[in-house]
C-alpha cells in the first residue's frame, strides 16, 4: 500500500508537470497573434489568458476528462500495470512537449498524451483493453479512441475553414471602413483573447484530470473512473502557471513566421479558434489548442492573400503534427517497458 501511495504522489506531480508544459506550449499559441499585431502588451495578453484559463475548469463539466479517461480500460489490470500505463503516457507527453518547445515548433500536448496512452496500453495490456469505438461508430456514435481522434484530427480542418470564413466575413462587413476602425478591433481582442483562454482551460485542463482519475482507478483508490475536486484545482492551477510563463520561441514561429500579421488577423484567429474549442468541449471531444490556433491562422491568411503565407513553414509545422502521435506511441511503449522492467512494487 505504501508503494501505491508513493506512485500516486509521483503521478500527481507528473500531471502537474504535464499541465505546466501544456500551459506554456499553448499560451504561446494563444497570445502570438495579439503580440505580433501589437494590439496588446505581452504581459497584458498573458495575464488575461491565464485568468480565464484558471476560471474555465470550474465552470464547465468534465465530458472531455470522461472521454480521455475511459478509452483505455485499466479496471481489471494489476495495480502495477495500470500505473505503468498512466506514468508512461505522462512521460511520453512531457518529453514530446519539451522537445518541440525547445525547437520552437507548436505541437499538440493532447496528441502527445493520446499517443502515449495508446502506445503504453498496447504494450502493457493489449488491443483488447483499448476502447477503439468501432461498435459505436457503426451506430453513428463517437466514443473511445474514435472520439479522441475525431476531436484531435478534425478540429484543425474545422479551424482552417472557420478561420477562412470569419476572415472573409470581416472583410465583407468592414470593407467600407478605413484604418480608423483599428481601435474597435483592438478592443475586441480583450474579449476574443479571454474567450480563447477560457476555451483552452475548459478543454485542455481536463486531460490532466483524466490521468489522475485513471491513476486513482489503477491504484485501487476508486472502483470506477471519477475526477475528485482537488484534481480539478491542481490541473487548473498548473496549466495556468504554465500559461503565465509562455513559450517565446513558439510565439516567434506563429506570430512572425507564417505571414505579416495585422490586428484584423488576430481578431479573426482568436474568435475562430475559441469557437472550435468551445464546440468540441460541448460534445466532450478533446482538441489541440495548438493545432486549432495554427490551422485557423492559416485559414485567415488564405482568405486574404494566399501567396503571402509561408506555406513551406506551415508544412514544417504540420510535419511535426503527423509525427506527434506515432512518436508519442513509441515513447509511451518505451517508457512502459522501462517502468515495468525497473519497478517492482513490494
Amino acid at each position: 500500500m505504501e508503494s501505491l501511495n508513493i506512485m500516486l504522489i509521483l503521478v500527481v506531480i507528473a500531471v502537474a508537470a504535464y499541465d505546466f508544459t501544456n500551459g506554456f506550449h499553448d499560451a504561446a499559441d494563444m497570445v502570438a497573434t495579439v503580440i505580433a499585431s501589437r494590439a496588446m502588451r505581452p504581459s497584458t495578453a498573458i495575464t488575461l489568458v491565464s485568468l480565464f484559463t484558471l476560471i474555465a475548469p470550474f465552470t464547465v463539466g468534465l465530458a472531455v476528462a470522461d472521454t480521455v479517461g475511459t478509452f483505455i480500460d485499466i479496471s481489471d489490470l494489476p495495480h502495477s500495470l495500470g500505473e505503468a500505463i498512466v506514468i508512461a503516457a505522462l512521460l511520453a507527453a512531457i518529453s514530446y512537449n519539451l522537445i518541440t518547445w525547445k525547437l520552437g515548433y507548436p505541437s499538440s500536448s493532447s496528441n502527445s498524451l493520446a499517443g502515449g496512452l495508446t502506445g503504453a496500453g498496447l504494450y502493457a495490456a493489449g488491443a483488447s483493453h483499448i476502447n477503439w469505438g468501432w461498435e459505436a461508430l457503426r451506430n453513428l456514435q463517437l466514443e473511445g479512441v474514435m472520439k479522441v481522434c475525431a476531436g484531435l484530427l478534425v478540429s484543425p480542418l474545422f479551424g482552417f475553414i472557420m478561420g477562412y470564413l470569419i476572415m472573409k466575413l470581416i472583410f465583407l462587413v468592414f470593407r467600407r471602413f478605413n484604418t480608423r476602425i483599428r481601435p474597435l478591433f483592438i478592443a475586441t481582442q480583450y474579449f476574443s483573447v479571454a474567450w480563447l483562454g477560457f476555451s483552452h482551460g475548459a478543454n485542455d485542463a481536463q486531460k490532466g484530470m483524466a490521468i489522475i482519475g485513471m491513476m486513482l482507478l489503477a491504484s485501487g483508490h476508486t472502483t470506477t473512473f471519477s475526477v475528485p475536486d482537488w484534481a480539478v484545482l491542481l490541473c487548473a492551477t498548473s496549466i495556468t502557471l504554465g500559461t503565465m510563463f509562455g513559450g517565446w520561441n513558439i510565439i516567434k514561429t506563429l506570430g512572425f513566421g507564417l505571414y505579416r500579421l495585422r490586428t484584423i488577423h488576430a481578431v479573426a484567429n482568436q474568435l475562430g479558434s475559441a469557437l472550435v474549442n468551445s464546440l468540441a468541449t460541448a460534445i466532450g471531444a478533446p482538441t489541440s489548442t495548438t493545432q486549432v490556433v495554427t490551422a485557423t491562422l492559416l485559414g485567415n491568411g488564405a482568405a486574404e492573400k494566399p501567396q503571402h503565407v509561408r506555406w513551406r513553414k506551415a508544412a514544417d509545422i504540420m510535419a511535426g503534427w503527423w509525427l506527434n502521435i506515432p512518436v508519442s506511441m513509441l515513447l509511451g511503449a518505451l517508457y512502459c517497458f522501462l517502468f515495468t522492467a525497473l519497478w517492482s512494487p513490494s
